[in-house]
């Protein structure tokens, strides 16, 4: 019973974000400030989403074959690789430090 609701809480506060933003004034989103956040929010929270996937696992930092992979996405993206040649270069270079055993 009690896993019902936590999915009845869970719709519940999921339709009050929904119909949150919808009932937000159209002229506070075309404030210049609302305007350049809503176009960096998404990259932030993609970055901070990388880091967090990247450098833990469970409750401990951790410095692994991971990171390495992410160097070698951050040098292809710098090098201006299309971006499948860029997740294929994260992915060799993972599974290639694995390998060796790092």
């Amino acid at each position: 019973m009690n896993v019902w609701i936590a999915i009845g809480l869970t719709v519940v506060g999921c339709y009050a974000v929904k119909l949150a933003g919808l009932l937000v004034p159209a002229a506070a989103l075309q404030r210049p400030l609302v305007s350049r956040m809503s176009a960096l929010l998404p990259v932030a929270l993609l970055a901070a989403l990388t880091a967090q996937q990247t450098f833990s696992t469970g409750h401990e930092l951790v410095l692994d074959a991971r990171a390495a992979g992410l160097a070698a996405a951050g040098l292809a993206l710098v090098l201006r690789a299309p971006f499948l040649v860029v997740v294929a270069v994260a992915v060799l270079v993972t599974a290639g430090v694995r390998a060796l055993g790092w």
